[in-house]
C-alpha cells in the first residue's frame, strides 16, 4: 500500500504519475509559480505504480477533493485509472473527458470536483509543431501509435479532428501488449465515430511493433506513447528495426532512459528522418493544466509562452 497522502498546509496542486520525483516539473513549477503570479503554492508528486489497485486511485482522489488546500492535479499514466476506480467522485466532466471517459486533470469549481481530458488539446498544439502544415495531404504518409492509452487516444481525437479533413494521415495503426486496454481504445473510437481508417493491432512482442512499422509508407510518423523509457525502462522496438523513409519519430517521453528516442536518432541520417522528444508535449500539457488548477489564462504562442519555454528550459538543465 502506498504512503497516504498528508493534509495540505497551503494551496498545492498534485502530480500523479510514476516516477514524479524525475519530473522537470519539480524545478519548472516554482519558476512558473512566480512569474504567472500564483502566490505561496506548492506542487507535489504522487507515485502510483502502474496498474495499481483501484483503491489506491479511489484514495487519491478523495484526498484531493475533500482537502481544503488541495487545489487539483495534472495525471500522467493512470489517466483511465482514475476514472475506472473513482469517476463517481468526479462532480463534473469536460466534453472532452467526458468522450474519452479519461482524465488528465482534476481541479475544483464551486466546491465541485472537475475532470478535463487535456491530451487532445496538447497533442494538437505538439504535433502542430512536428509535421509540417498540409503534410498528410501533400504525402501517402501514415502514423503507427505504440500504445493504446490516454495519449494514443488523444492523438488520434487529433488527427481525426473534422477540422483537418483535408489533411489527414491515410491510416492509423495502434498497437498494444494488453488485450484490454486495446478493446477499450477500439470501443472508445467506435463510440466516438471518429472518421479515420483505423487500425488496432494486438502486440504481444517487440518483433511485432518492428513488422507493423516495416509496412509503413515513406513519410509515416511513429510515436512512442507506451510509456517505456520512462515509466519502466527499454523500447517498444527492437534495436535495428527500420523507421520510415523521410518520417518522424515521436517520443512522448522526455526523461528516462529513453531507449526509442536514441534508436529513432541513430537513423535520423540513413533514414532522413525527423526525431522529436516529448519536451514541447511536457510544456503545453503542463501549462494547460495548470491554467485550469489555478483558473488563469496561459497563452499557447507567442512571447508569453515563448517566456515559460525558456524558463522551463532553464530549470531542465
Amino acid at each position: 500500500m502506498s504512503m497516504p497522502m498528508t493534509p495540505a498546509v497551503r494551496p498545492t496542486m498534485y502530480f500523479v504519475g510514476v516516477t514524479t520525483g524525475s519530473s522537470s516539473i519539480m524545478r519548472v513549477f516554482p519558476r512558473w509559480a512566480r512569474l504567472l503570479d500564483l502566490g505561496d503554492c506548492g506542487l507535489k508528486g504522487v507515485d502510483r505504480p502502474v496498474r495499481a489497485p483501484a483503491s489506491e486511485f479511489r484514495a487519491v482522489v478523495e484526498f484531493v477533493k475533500n482537502d481544503p488546500k488541495s487545489l487539483g492535479a495534472l495525471v500522467t499514466t493512470h489517466k483511465l485509472d482514475i476514472v475506472e476506480a473513482a469517476g463517481d467522485l468526479i462532480d463534473e466532466y469536460d466534453a472532452l473527458a467526458a468522450a474519452l471517459h479519461e482524465v488528465s486533470c482534476l481541479s475544483k469549481s464551486a466546491g465541485r470536483l472537475v475532470g478535463h481530458a487535456k491530451d487532445p488539446i496538447s497533442s494538437a498544439l505538439a504535433l502542430a509543431a512536428i509535421t509540417p502544415e498540409g503534410h498528410w495531404k501533400r504525402t501517402s504518409g501514415e502514423v503507427f501509435v505504440i500504445g493504446a492509452g490516454g495519449a494514443a487516444l488523444a492523438i488520434v481525437c487529433t488527427l481525426a479532428d473534422a477540422a483537418h479533413a483535408n489533411d489527414r494521415p491515410t491510416r492509423i495503426h495502434v498497437s498494444d501488449r494488453d488485450p484490454a486496454r486495446l478493446r477499450h481504445f477500439r470501443a472508445t473510437v467506435e463510440r466516438l465515430n471518429l472518421d479515420l481508417p483505423l487500425i488496432p493491432v494486438e502486440a504481444k512482442t517487440l518483433a511485432d511493433n518492428a513488422a507493423i512499422m516495416a509496412k509503413l509508407p515513406p513519410h509515416s510518423l511513429v510515436i512512442n506513447a507506451s510509456g517505456l523509457g520512462k515509466d519502466a525502462p527499454g523500447s517498444p522496438l527492437p534495436d535495428g528495426a527500420p523507421f520510415p523513409l523521410d518520417g518522424f519519430a515521436w517520443d512522448l517521453n522526455y526523461r528516462g532512459d529513453l531507449k526509442f528516442l536514441a534508436q529513432a536518432r541513430a537513423q535520423i541520417v540513413a533514414r532522413r528522418l525527423r526525431v522529436e522528444d516529448g519536451w514541447l508535449y511536457f510544456l503545453h500539457g503542463w501549462t494547460r493544466a495548470i491554467a485550469e488548477v489555478f483558473h488563469i489564462d496561459i497563452a499557447t504562442r507567442g512571447p508569453a509562452f515563448d517566456l515559460l519555454a525558456q524558463e522551463a528550459s532553464d530549470a531542465r538543465g
